[in-house]
């Protein structure tokens, strides 16, 4: 399968992704930048993390009207599998593919650690190979990941099983203190309402080789080659035609 990696002016995690994609999965990955208005024949987009556009505004607030993101939207549509990470997600909620807001972090602190949490819904692309309640380890580096939904948008993204990752401890409990920034019912990613996009502040590209302190993060990734995979062995197969025999 293709990945296309969206590169925006101050991404700083896109060849953490094009390393996972190609060195990790054994898969094709190609770099899109943001004044491309082509995915290239991507079978999905990831949006990585860093601080487009230097953070200007706020995060993402620039990234949204590059003409890329014209494209990411196209693809999304038609049901394309995206995931946008830490800088990603917040790209996505400002293009409005993804609900809510990422405000500043509660101590207005920069925040770098690892971190937990609890895989709550295993029905997007991102999540297939991983169980429901699984407890994944994973490095965050953000400064503004507080994810805000007023009630009514919290209500319906509860009620429509769109939480899909929640901050906890190691034991799998959404404690105040295994919150890293605040973030409202402890939510550290979310989907759409269709499931073909996703957002999450942790970081699963850097988690992804046991140097790197976790493999947990892998998960994500094998999920979505092995969604790929399934979709283009259910598309029906065009008929092979053969020249007729000669009568004799």
């Amino acid at each position: 399968m293709k990945f296309a990696i969206i590169v925006f002016p101050g991404s700083n995690r896109d060849e953490d992704a094009r390393h996972v994609a190609t060195h990790v999965l054994g898969q094709s990955a190609e770099l899109v930048y943001h004044k491309d208005a082509d995915l290239h024949g991507a079978d999905a987009v990831i949006l990585p993390g860093g601080f487009s556009y230097g953070d200007y505004l706020r995060t993402g607030a620039i990234a949204r009207f590059s003409p890329v993101m014209g494209a990411v939207r196209a693809f999304a549509e038609r049901g394309g599998p995206v995931v946008g990470i830490c800088n990603g997600f917040q790209i996505l909620i400002e293009a409005g593919l993804l609900p809510g807001a990422l405000l500043r972090n509660r101590d207005l602190k920069f925040v770098c650690e690892f971190v937990h949490l609890r895989v709550e819904q295993t029905d997007t692309p991102f999540t297939r190979l991983a169980q429901p309640g699984q407890v994944l380890r994973m490095p965050v580096a953000h400064g503004e990941g507080n994810f805000f939904a007023e009630p009514d948008v919290l209500r319906s993204l509860e009620a429509n099983r769109q939480v899909i990752f929640r901050y906890t401890d190691a034991a799998g409990r959404a404690t105040d203190a295994a919150n890293p920034n605040g973030s409202v019912h402890a939510i550290a990613g979310i989907c759409n309402a269709a499931r073909n996009v996703v957002g999450l502040m942790p970081h699963p590209e850097d988690a992804c080789e046991a140097a790197l302190g976790s493999t947990d993060g892998r998960v994500l990734f094998e999920s979505i080659v092995a969604t790929v995979a399934a979709g283009a062995a259910a598309r029906p197969r065009p008929a092979v035609v053969t020249a007729a025999t000669p009568r004799v």
